[in-house]
């Protein structure tokens, strides 16, 4: 999501005649599009904003700001923390951000844009970087107000994009080349409840498995994916469309934190460790082959050592093909952040360890079935003389041979393993 609201903000810039540059000393205007879903983030930001100092005081011209998510959560203190920051502009205000800059090249003063609670509407902007696969903005926001996560703090309440302008921003895509449509989303299964405000304010539920039919019939485009999903909604009708959809690709990313009812209950998720898997197990009865990749968050506030054996079941039973798998940090604003963080940072990285050790054995497990077998790839491009591509299950491939173009589509067969990458020859 905040790699798309980039490109959208780069988009209209060069609209109004800016031009990238990859080195900050020659810049007139340095953006850092934020995320606050982690600490980790944040602190990164705070450090890399902080090197501008030296830059603002020799060169004071340059316009610095700070959009997205930290933005928002941190308007209080922003300027205080960074007083060389020129402007914070929040996730809403995406596209207010080239007014902003030139306001500030008029005016020489900080300015905020921070006010919508959610996107009023949605542009349709050109610019997508790279060549193949294009970033497509679906919807935005959450409702589900988990209790761990600032994102409806920072995004506001769900709003979908109208499907007319979702169909035409593919359709132009296609017409340019792009052959893979990346459908986004913070929870993309609730598309259509709530259209932004050109549409009215009222949809109805379930409508992704039609917005995905009708990509679908896009001519061009090849490929199909979409993140995120919410285990909530990610009901039969989604996976029977995975399955029926020729270009819907059988790889399904659907976060499930823990294996633990109790903290799956303070964690505000909505449902059970077994009706997870009971999802889990509809989906593959459908899709036997597909890839399904998760979210998981060790040492939440209250998590026992019995909640944390529940979580390395759940893997076990459910073996994922991949797991990014995080220590639990407070979020301002969440309900969490006002618990108490009880589980002690050495017992986080203890259980944190074990879980990464567990889903790398899985991982490889999972990844040795392909050794052996025929595997599309959608080409990338060329990395260190070989072509790179992407199968339909989200796995990197490698082969011999540099000629070959991005957007291609090769088979290859895979003969080994490296990291988790297939490698193989063209057949």
């Amino acid at each position: 999501m905040n790699v798309r609201d980039g490109q959208e903000v780069t988009g209209l810039l060069l609209e109004r005649g800016y031009r990238l540059t990859p080195d900050e000393e020659s810049a007139d205007v340095i953006l850092y599009n934020t995320c606050s879903v982690r600490e980790q983030a944040e602190n990164r930001v705070w450090s890399n904003m902080g090197r501008l100092k030296g830059l603002k005081a020799r060169r004071p011209e340059v316009v610095i700001g700070m959009m997205g998510c930290m933005a928002k959560a941190h308007r209080a203190d922003a300027f205080r923390r960074m007083p060389h920051l020129d402007f914070i502009s929040g996730p809403a205000q995406l596209y207010e951000v080239p007014e902003l800059i030139e306001a500030i090249f008029e005016e020489r003063r900080p300015m905020q844009a921070i006010q919508e609670k959610r996107r009023p509407r949605f542009q349709q902007v050109e610019y997508h970087a790279g060549k193949v696969t294009a970033l497509v903005t679906v919807m935005e926001g959450c409702d589900k107000v988990c209790s761990y996560c600032i994102i409806p703090y920072t995004r506001g309440p769900e709003v979908s994009r109208p499907m007319a302008q979702v169909l035409e921003e593919v359709r132009g895509l296609a017409q340019r080349g792009y052959k893979e449509a990346m459908l986004l989303g913070q929870n993309v299964n609730s598309y259509g409840r709530r259209f932004s405000g050109e549409m009215g304010e009222t949809g109805r539920s379930g409508a992704f498995p039609e917005l995905l039919a009708k990509v679908n019939e896009i001519e061009g485009i090849e490929r199909i994916r979409f993140i995120t999903s919410h285990p909530w909604d990610a009901v039969e009708g989604l996976f029977d469309a995975m399955r029926d959809l020729p270009k819907v690709c059988e790889h399904l990313h659907l976060p499930v934190q823990s294996g633990s009812d109790e903290v799956l209950k303070r964690m505000r998720r909505g449902y059970t460790a077994s009706e997870y898997l009971s999802a889990l197990g509809a989906l593959r009865q459908r899709l036997p082959e597909g890839a399904v990749s998760t979210d998981l968050i060790v040492g939440f506030p209250g998590e026992t050592e019995e909640d944390f054996e529940g979580t390395v079941r759940l893997v076990e039973q459910a073996r994922f093909d991949s797991a990014f798998i995080f220590k639990y940090s407070p979020r301002p604003f969440a309900a969490a952040s006002r618990w108490a963080d009880d589980v002690p940072e050495e017992v986080k990285d203890r259980r944190l360890q074990r879980l990464l050790k567990l889903q790398e054995t899985i991982s490889r497990q999972k990844d040795e079935r392909f050794v052996g077998k025929t595997v599309e790839l959608l080409v990338e491009g060329v990395e260190d003389g070989q072509g790179m591509g992407r199968s339909r299950c989200s796995r990197k491939g490698y082969f011999p041979g540099a000629e070959v173009s991005p957007g291609e589509t090769v088979l290859i067969r895979v003969e080994a393993i490296r990291g988790h990458s297939l490698m193989g020859v063209r057949v």
